[in-house]
């Protein structure tokens, strides 16, 4: 059984603060959200690490848009859908195409983001499975610093807003129907707070943490997930996890993305051998989709028993290599790697959790006054597998979106929470002890061996084994952060492994070596809800990810939490 919330409590003996807006996370999704909203409202920023500690950060490769001539939304959807294996929701991809060279603009016009140009325009190039050359890239291969910083200056000037740094948010408050708020835990002084808002968005990022080999920075445990389906929100397509092809083969924690702008640029995947191995498996070869380029890599490496292959860029011009990625460069070189001089050494790692928190295209989740944006959210734009440089993009469109739908539910939000009484809860806790430490580094490496890119019914059935045995800790009570990340862990482990059984074919990211073909049945959303304790999944078909529970205007307040 899983209880409501991570934590007893009683609203009434906590210190707490009245905001209209409460957004959770700060990348690239939640400072866009924050920035906007606080034009008008006041806003808590809450980040559980420093301000600039987050995914968006790490991004190398930049953001995917139509802007060129010979270029246009028309081929950027059709390459999105192509990429998405037939479970995108194509509203959405129309929605994120379209609106997405406007967003740029924005970020670089009225945000300030400096980006890189070639003959006073912006220098597109090609990353994988794009026909064209549209990704516009910041400082080389530092585009996601680049979005961070310029954002967060931004948000220094405005007074509306309030940041709280190192403020874990352990749990969406709900009464009467809708969303209430949020209550979290001051990491530096282990306090209990809370914010009362009729707004709350979710934009914390993925879930890389869950597999002991990742891209993804500590911070990113999946706690969107968990806090959503206990809130009431609906999690879809979370079978499909990323894995990007490239991240440099060394035992450091997370790994070291190698850009796959570098194979944009002509680097290319060899064996041991110096042999090509994408040639012929794919019309784009080292371009091909990421899903393609992976499983390729897993099976080149399987056959000599290889934990990894390599990356040779050694033929582009050694200055332009510098130029263009001095990061990726900058780092090889101090690993001992001179990436003009010798091959770098790649292997897959966990990067970028396809679904996530059900969404409508404003942002909506089905309970009101809770919104979800970024790598959190499933609008639908990435079906089974995320184009390359889509992810930036949707936390930009997506965020401009939820701003527009605001300024109606603020107000109806307060007039709805003026009767609400204090909120409390109280769970039977268990009274066992549980390692967080030790479990947490079996789950990683469980996730890793059997949830990862290639699974099969045995693999899954250990792990959901695992699961079952372990749900416990759920009933824990923690008074620290890794206690709740744990628990967030657990849970969406639990959904993905639960989600990779039901799915018998493969497709995208998600790849059953029991059953290796696609299978038009499954062209469908597996849906997971949370009511009274229990867990509950349904398939619902493409084209009917959101019902009319996500349109506010025509949901009842019920009472009930």
């Amino acid at each position: 059984m899983i209880p409501r919330y991570l934590i007893d409590f009683d609203l009434e003996q906590l210190p707490g603060a009245d905001v209209d807006v409460v957004v959770i996370g700060s990348g690239v999704a939640g400072l866009s959200t924050a920035l906007r909203a606080a034009r008008a409202f006041r806003v808590a920023l809450l980040t559980k690490s420093t301000l600039t500690l987050t995914a968006t950060r790490y991004a190398q490769g930049g953001i995917a848009s139509a802007l060129s001539d010979d270029d246009s939304p028309n081929l950027h959807f059709d390459d999105t859908i192509r990429a998405g294996k037939g479970l995108c929701e194509e509203e959405a991809v129309w929605v994120l195409v379209r609106e997405g060279p406007e967003r740029l603009r924005e970020l670089i016009d009225e945000v300030g983001a400096r980006f890189d140009t070639k003959n006073g325009k912006l220098d597109l190039t090609t990353e994988g499975g794009h026909s064209k050359a549209r990704v516009a890239h910041a400082r080389g291969d530092a585009t996601g610093s680049e979005v961070e910083a310029s954002l967060s200056r931004r948000l220094m000037y405005n007074k509306r807003l309030e940041i709280y740094e190192h403020y874990y948010a352990i749990d969406i408050l709900t009464a009467s129907g809708r969303c209430a708020g949020v209550i979290g835990m001051d990491l530096e002084s282990g306090r209990l707070s809370y914010f009362r808002a009729p707004i709350v968005v979710l934009a914390v990022g993925g879930m890389g943490q869950l597999y002991a080999i990742t891209t993804n920075p500590a911070i990113c445990t999946g706690d969107g997930i968990g806090m959503a389906l206990r809130a009431g929100a609906d999690i879809a397509d979370i079978e499909f996890l990323q894995f990007h092809p490239t991240a440099l083969h060394m035992s450091e924690t997370p790994r070291w993305l190698i850009s796959e702008a570098l194979r944009g640029e002509g680097a290319i995947l060899i064996d041991h051998s110096g042999n090509r191995i994408m040639e012929g498996v794919h019309p784009l070869r080292d371009l091909a989709p990421r899903d393609t380029v992976v499983n390729e890599m897993v099976r080149v490496m399987k056959a000599p028993g290889e934990d990894h292959l390599l990356l040779d860029a050694t033929h582009i011009p050694s200055e332009k290599l510098k130029q263009r990625f001095p990061t990726i460069y900058q780092h090889c070189l101090e690993a001992g790697i001179d990436i003009t001089q010798v091959p770098i050494p790649v292997s897959p790692a966990a990067h970028y959790m396809s679904g996530g928190v059900v969404t409508d295209l404003h942002g909506r989740t089905k309970v009101r006054g809770f919104y979800a944006c970024g790598e959190t959210a499933c609008t639908g734009v990435h079906g089974a597998n995320r184009l390359a440089s889509n992810s930036l993009l949707e936390g930009l469109v997506f965020s401009r979106r939820i701003m527009e739908d605001l300024s109606p539910e603020v107000s109806v939000g307060w007039r709805e929470l003026e009767g609400i009484e204090g909120i409390n809860y109280q769970f039977g806790r268990s009274q066992v002890a549980m390692d967080v430490k030790l479990l947490r580094r079996f789950l990683k490496q469980l996730m890793l061996d059997c949830v990862g890119f290639r699974r099969s019914r045995d693999g899954l059935g250990d792990a959901e084994e695992f699961m079952k045995k372990n749900l416990e800790v759920l009933r824990v009570e923690y008074q620290e952060a890794k206690g709740f990340e744990t628990q967030n862990m657990i849970t969406l482990a639990s959904l993905m492994t639960k989600a990779a059984l039901l799915r018998e074919e493969s497709r995208g990211c998600h790849y059953r070596v029991d059953f290796p073909g696609q299978d038009e049945f499954w062209r469908k959303h597996i849906i997971f809800q949370f009511s009274d304790g229990h867990v509950s999944w349904e398939l619902r078909p493409i084209g009917k990810l959101q019902d009319k529970s996500y349109d506010w205007s025509l949901t009842k307040i019920s009472e009930g939490k």
